[in-house]
């Protein structure tokens, strides 16, 4: 199947105000694009994914482990492609509840138009709201869907708080929080997530060592690109420009359709496709 060297936009919830903005679009004119290169990209599900048994998983295991590390950039959470190619990866967060299951459809469309690839992490509440259009985005080519937990909330074994946000209070509820949208995503697309972001970006170090015993990623991000969706068109431009470097991932938002995101994306791969840059998804490389 064909894909586009993407820019990996990565749009988690990192800021709780991207599930509860309401800004108002300011326009900015966009320049042309010129055509991405082509890659192949596989979309088969890894063999270690098809043979692990999740049911039979056993968290006692991480019952007297204390956490020594909490944030967005602890040990073992990945943040950018392991390359030194000119690519950058678009991920975007789509958040769901009741301010953050909103459907950017302008971004969505110019990411097609122009065929640039983007990773998103979707939460199960958005999914929920958004059924139809989600099955749309899993099926389509350019886009690798990935899992952005259940209830949207930090990933945590002692109910830390990020951005006023209470984390998951015991290993058994950060399992459901990454496995109960694991088996949503599985069973309506038919093909397993591989990679995690929780609900604010946050996780301690043993919920990172949860996810690498169940052969799922943590990722997060080496570009804030939207600040949980409230920078203007201007600021979500000079974030992806000045901040682009090889194997770069950025994060920004879907799900606010009133942000400043889409026309700063719209400014800003025009000129990043012009330095050299391509886009891809995180899966077209190994992560670091």
């Amino acid at each position: 199947m064909n894909y586009i060297k993407p820019l990996t936009l990565t749009v988690s919830c990192l800021l709780f105000a991207s599930c509860t903005s309401n800004l108002d679009n300011t326009q900015v004119t966009s320049l042309s694009v010129k055509s991405p290169t082509i890659i192949e990209r596989s979309t088969a599900t890894p063999s270690f994914l098809q043979s692990l048994d999740r049911d039979q998983f056993d968290l006692n295991a991480y019952q007297d482990q204390a956490p020594t590390e909490w944030g967005e950039f602890i040990s073992g959470v990945k943040t950018k492609l392991d390359t030194s190619e000119k690519v950058i990866a678009l991920t975007l967060d789509a958040c769901g509840g009741e301010h953050g299951s909103q459907y950017d459809e302008e971004l969505i469309n110019y990411l097609i138009e122009h065929r640039i690839p983007a990773t998103l992490f979707i939460n199960a509440r958005w999914i929920n709201h958004n059924s139809d259009q989600f099955l749309k985005l899993a099926n389509h080519p350019l886009f690798q869907i990935e899992n952005h937990g259940t209830e949207h909330k930090p990933l945590s074994v002692n109910g830390e708080v990020a951005w006023g946000i209470k984390g998951t209070h015991s290993i058994e509820e950060a399992h459901l929080e990454v496995m109960t949208n694991h088996q949503l995503i599985t069973e309506t697309t038919g093909k397993e997530p591989t990679m995690f972001r929780p609900g604010t970006a946050y996780f301690d170090d043993v919920t990172v060592y949860m996810l690498n015993d169940l052969n799922i990623i943590p990722v997060n991000y080496s570009i804030l690109g939207d600040a949980g969706a409230t920078y203007t068109p201007n600021q979500v431009a000079d974030a992806l420009v000045n901040q682009a470097e090889p194997g770069a991932i950025a994060l920004l938002h879907m799900n606010q359709p009133n942000s400043g995101t889409a026309e700063g994306l719209k400014e800003a791969i025009p000129l990043l496709l012009d330095q050299g840059y391509s886009f891809v998804n995180l899966s077209d490389y190994p992560l670091k």
